[in-house]
């Protein structure tokens, strides 16, 4: 049975943000964007433990076509996956770690 996601509150405004630049990159890129990102969540709910722990208890998934990390972690009593943050990889995985704290 797969995990159901939870989203920190500030995961909404990660996603907004990158929609918005994608949009300006190219019309129409913002919406491969957010597909690219539910496929990677619809992967991610369907086994969880594949993605190694990086840091404390968080594991790190990938989208396949976009430079992004989904920073997240396994409630395994409440069978949820929480997703704490979705950034660039250029960007320092310390904006992810500063929401855990």
């Amino acid at each position: 049975m797969p995990y159901t996601l939870s989203y920190f509150k500030d995961v909404k405004l990660d996603v907004k943000d990158a929609k918005v630049w994608y949009k300006k990159q190219q019309v129409g890129l913002e919406n491969r964007f957010a597909d690219s990102i539910k496929n990677a969540l619809v992967r991610l709910q369907q086994n969880p433990f594949v993605f190694a722990v990086r840091y404390k208890n968080i594991r790190i998934a990938h989208p396949k076509v976009f430079p992004y990390s989904i920073h997240f972690f396994v409630d395994d009593d409440k069978q949820q996956i929480v997703i704490i943050a979705i950034v660039h990889n250029k960007r320092k995985p310390a904006v992810a770690k500063k929401r855990i704290r």
